[in-house]
């Protein structure tokens, strides 16, 4: 019996050997790879003055960990607690606050706590943080994609506005997009004119039309036939309504790759079940997406909050308005999902890594032959919104680019709202 038993136990151990053998030589298999490292990775924080044992931070989200965005706050300020040796006493972060007259409650209980910075993360937290900062002078009030700064808020001078160029990052992963495109049209799962790319957005605000367009000219530098259709959820975080605007983009639109502005899982868990490759936003959604999962751009807050805790702690004074880029570590690439993309992409993002830290690429580019055209014309002028009073004053388009998110010669939140050639909107009306 004892034979036997070995017998049938050996031949068992032959069997899945040969399988192993074949799952990782054989042409209809593929070994698991996974999800590379960081292809572009938050720079490490260091701590280069002092900070006395009083001093406190406080953090206002809109939302929780479960959002993307603001995990990403969170993340981006437990990273600098750590690496300065903060203690739990002095970082103090408020989630869930509405962008009502709670955020300005919330802001004034910070400063009632000792804090000496209060920053908020969300669009319409920022008429409530004025408010507070007005009430409370010898504090510090930082926001994230506010307008006023340096124009209705000018006269509040410990108020603050800070943003990054996030479209250099959105652009690099575009180019992953496209580059799977391409490798879909080469596989003839796809013509090149069924090209279309899906993409969930949040609202009709420019923070959103410069996120999807940079996005789609990323896609479209590389692969020339990439077109783009939106569907608005009228929500930053809304998982059902993002994941009903993902599959309708799929079922409906016949688009073939989604990506996203909004917060959720939603859009990434559509395109899982659904087998459509994805590209997320704030950060990777690998695992809920280990079949379709491309890449993620985000911003790295970390750089900021250090900058604003070092100003509050030195004395020295935190800029009007600031704007982060790649080159000051600002922003982040998750890894690639390498059983997912097409050959060439690593090098791809690579390079252009490369060119934004040399300066020598721009997004938006209105010199191209047939890259940024609105009916049909190049854009030679453009008179943007920078002042934040929703009337285009200011013409942006200089050198042959425009330039978007400059906090020095006008704002950090993004201005670019135009529906450019090659992309349309299917609703505007949210939830149609």
């Amino acid at each position: 019996m004892f034979k036997k038993i070995m017998s049938i136990a050996l031949a068992l151990v032959m069997i899945v050997s040969c399988c192993a053998v074949f799952a990782s030589c054989g042409d209809n298999e593929k070994e698991k790879l996974g999800e590379s490292e960081a292809m572009l990775a938050a720079p490490e924080i260091t701590k280069d003055f002092e900070i006395p044992a009083e001093f406190k931070i406080g953090l206002i989200c809109l939302h929780d960990e479960n959002s993307t965005y603001d995990n990403n706050f969170i993340k981006a300020m437990k990273s600098v607690q750590t690496a300065l040796g903060l203690t739990d006493a002095q970082v103090l972060i408020k989630t869930g606050v509405a962008e009502t007259d709670d955020c300005y409650q919330a802001a004034a209980d910070l400063v009632n706590k000792g804090c000496k910075v209060v920053f908020a993360n969300s669009f319409g937290h920022e008429a409530y943080i004025v408010k507070a900062a007005k009430e409370f002078p010898n504090v510090q009030f930082c926001h994230a994609t506010g307008t006023t700064s340096k124009y209705s808020s000018k006269d509040v001078p410990n108020f603050h506005n800070a943003f990054a160029a996030i479209y250099e990052g959105r652009y690099i992963a575009g180019i992953a997009a496209g580059y799977k495109l391409n490798q879909m049209i080469e596989d003839k799962k796809i013509t090149a004119d069924q090209a279309v790319i899906g993409y969930v957005g949040a609202f009709t605000y420019a923070e959103v039309i410069s996120g999807m367009t940079s996005f789609y000219l990323g896609a479209k530098s590389v692969c020339p036939t990439a077109t783009m259709k939106v569907r608005y959820t009228g929500s930053w975080y809304d998982q059902q309504a993002e994941q009903e605007a993902a599959n309708a983009l799929i079922t409906k639109d016949n688009c073939v790759l989604i990506s996203q502005h909004a917060d959720s899982v939603g859009a990434p868990t559509a395109c899982e079940v659904a087998g459509v490759p994805n590209v997320s936003y704030n950060g990777s959604t690998y695992k809920s997406g280990e079949n379709t999962f491309i890449i993620s751009s985000a911003i790295n807050w970390a750089p900021y909050f250090k900058y604003i805790i070092k100003c509050a702690c030195t004395g020295a004074d935190i800029d009007k308005d600031w704007t982060g880029t790649i080159a000051t570590g600002s922003i982040v690439l998750s890894g690639l999902n390498l059983d997912v993309i097409a050959d060439g992409t690593k090098e791809a993002v690579e390079k252009a890594i490369a060119d934004f830290k040399a300066g020598t690429i721009h997004v938006f580019d209105t010199s191209k032959d047939n890259f940024i055209t609105k009916d049909g014309k190049k854009l030679t002028e453009y008179l943007a919104d920078v002042d934040g009073d929703y009337t285009g004053e200011t013409n942006v388009i200089h050198d042959g680019f425009f330039d978007e998110s400059n906090a020095s010669q006008f704002r950090s939140a993004p201005y670019f709202d135009i529906i450019i050639d090659g992309v349309t909107n299917i609703n505007t009306n949210f939830g149609d």
